[in-house]
């Protein structure tokens, strides 16, 4: 039996970001565990937002303290499936590193640190330009140290 429209008795519409776009039994468990953790993420912004406007709307204090808490909550959510999604994805990892943290205008970053690093490889044969490049650890923005040497 269909709907009349060619669907049949029983769809439910979907966003185009839900169920997997190729046939689940051709996915390896890493792409699945990926698409699990991006549809995380996106329940959890979606979250964070709805947060947002109910205790931007409610007149009552102890409920917007509460709101606001359980936002919170949905940004540390948030963050924590971001960084798994990043530790797993080159891609992700590089443009984070690139754009999270980083001072200027936003879209202006990705041309002045490209701009930076053509201009260190030139002036020094290849090598990172200034104290402490190079020596930038994994988990830092690869920025070097900025303490004192």
């Amino acid at each position: 039996m269909s709907t009349g429209d060619g669907r049949p008795a029983g769809y439910i519409p979907r966003m185009s970001h839900e169920g997997y776009h190729e046939s689940v039994d051709l996915l390896p468990e890493a792409t699945k565990d990926f698409h699990r953790a991006i549809e995380s993420l996106i329940e959890e912004l979606e979250a964070v937002d709805w947060y947002q406007q109910r205790a931007d709307v409610t007149k009552e204090e102890t409920l917007r303290a509460v709101l606001l808490h359980n936002r919170n909550e949905e940004v540390e959510h948030a963050m924590m499936t971001l960084e798994w999604l990043r530790r797993r994805d080159p891609k992700i990892d590089e443009t984070a590193r690139m754009f999270l943290f980083a001072d200027g205008e936003i879209t202006q970053i990705e041309a002045i640190k490209k701009a930076a690093m053509a201009a260190g490889e030139a002036g020094s044969g290849g090598a990172p330009a200034g104290p402490g490049a190079g020596s930038a650890s994994p988990s830092s923005l690869g920025i070097g140290s900025l303490r004192s040497r």
